[in-house]
């Protein structure tokens, strides 16, 4: 018996090749997160250009748009407009539209209006919204509604403790809008902030601080680890009350990510007091320097708001910045960075190498050699990336008093902040000349799909094309 297809070419009166399914179903997982934050980029840069109601006074021009909507989306926060004095009520709420999109990422929407539509979802959309075998307990389809519903709860909750405490300054209702946009901007990582010096202002202020901090922690843990943290505490929850309740396991991957996190907050925290006591924070009492050396120590994971002027800052405090930067927040997050995990991971494979294993170990299991792999390509993806466009930095963006010098920390610290779509600068973004400003877009926009991600994507045709087969192998003379 002939199959469909078949009949339908061996028909010579329909003469009909076989349908081919539309464009996006035959994108690769990789190829669709890509395209989804192009195609978000390019509706806010149009939507930023055309559209007049969203400026105070003339629209912006096509290249600050596609930057402004890139950094947007991409949740950085490097502005070459102020969004305070540039942009409308609803310009601002068009950037914050652009940040929730991107921080949840398209596909998250994508999959929660498939859910609610009725439909299944394929193995496709699975790899995108959660990892396979990392928890296999959570599952796909509950995952994605599970970080919708726990990202509108948690940036309620948060406008809502930024709205009373700030009544006081800006009144009952002038608090709204501020503390609806910067939790969101806050959960979300991207670092826009409705206040041109961002949180300088708040340095005397610990309540807002402390809020802010707590949702950029949350937004940089990963929907992996915020379902099973969720559904651990859930579960102890009901054995307290004295119901029956399975005993959950929290992953490797969670544990990982949280110990990771602590450590690189607690690990900053005291360096960042003892650089900045007398010098930024030095007119401040005691206690508020602690709190501020605190938000040093977690907005540099890719948030970007900043409570000092980091152009005043110690050269050790924005040192240490870049390696925080550079880290990031953690997979499936709304962090950027090559993420906690890729560290770790680094960092245990040369402690297992230094200690003679030909296998990493941690907390009595085994990481599969791939991972391991993959966490090294990254690595070396991303330094080699950040290194070259620093480089093209030192060309395009020297100063007019010497033009044979650049402004070398300055660029260095721009390229890794896009890069790692964080929105901290020393005072360079808006000055960037017009080279300065496409190499900030593509490091942003690479920095958010993942350079691995988006170079799987731009290389699927070859993938597609390759052959099984090994070469013979040869050793070499490595140290």
């Amino acid at each position: 018996m002939l199959t469909a297809g078949i009949r339908r070419r061996l028909d010579p009166w329909r003469g009909a090749r076989p349908s081919r399914p539309p464009l996006w179903r035959r994108l690769s997982a990789a190829e669709l997160f890509v395209a989804s934050f192009a195609l978000l980029v390019l509706l806010g840069t149009l939507g930023l250009r055309l559209v007049p109601a969203f400026s105070r006074g003339a629209p912006p021009g096509w290249l600050d748009a596609l930057f402004m909507a890139t950094s947007a989306a991409c949740v950085t926060g490097l502005v070459v407009l102020d969004p305070v004095t540039h942009f409308t009520f609803a310009g601002q709420a068009f950037l914050l539209l652009l940040i929730q999109l991107g921080g949840l990422g398209m596909i998250t929407f994508t999959t929660l209006i498939i859910l609610a539509l009725g439909r299944r979802l394929s193995l496709r959309q699975e790899t995108l919204v959660a990892a396979p075998g990392v928890a296999p307990h959570v599952r796909a389809d509950h995952l994605a509604r599970s970080v919708v519903r726990l990202a509108i709860l948690v940036e309620g909750v948060g406008a809502v403790l930024l709205y009373l405490a700030w009544i006081p300054r800006f009144g009952w209702t002038g608090a709204i809008w501020p503390a609806v946009f910067h939790s969101v901007s806050a959960f979300c990582n991207a670092g826009f902030a409705l206040f041109s010096d961002s949180f300088v202002g708040f340095q005397r202020s610990p309540v807002p601080l402390l809020v802010v901090m707590a949702l950029i922690v949350a937004g940089g843990l990963g929907a992996i680890t915020l379902e099973e943290s969720r559904m651990w505490l859930r579960a102890r929850r009901e054995r307290r009350a004295g119901r029956e309740a399975a005993r959950l396991r929290i992953s490797l991957h969670s544990r990982i990510v949280l110990i990771s996190t602590a450590a690189l907050v607690v690990a900053a925290w005291v360096p960042f007091a003892i650089f900045e006591w007398d010098a930024t924070l030095a007119s401040l009492p005691p206690v508020h320097k602690l709190v501020n050396a605190l938000f040093l120590s977690v907005t540099p994971r890719t948030a970007g708001f900043a409570s000092i002027d980091y152009s005043r800052a110690t050269d050790s405090t924005n040192f240490l910045t870049m390696l925080l930067m550079f880290v990031g927040g953690s997979p499936g997050s709304t962090a950027g960075g090559v993420k906690t995990t890729t560290v770790a991971l680094v960092l245990l494979l040369a402690w297992s190498r230094l200690r003679g294993r030909e296998e990493t170990h941690v907390a009595g299991r085994t990481i599969p050699e791939e991972t391991i792999q993959r966490a090294v390509g990254l690595m070396v993806v991303a330094t080699v990336l950040v290194a070259g466009c620093i480089f093209l930095y030192t060309f395009t963006e020297r100063t007019g008093d010497d033009p044979g010098h650049a402004r070398f920390l300055s660029v260095v610290f721009e390229s890794v902040s896009a890069f790692n779509t964080v929105g901290l600068s020393l005072g360079v973004t808006p000055t960037l000349s017009t080279p300065g400003r496409w190499i900030t877009i593509l490091l942003m926009f690479v920095g958010r799909v993942g350079p691995l991600t988006f170079a799987a994507a731009l290389a699927l045709a070859a993938r597609r094309r390759r052959v099984q087969f090994r070469f013979a192998r040869e050793d070499v003379v490595i140290g």
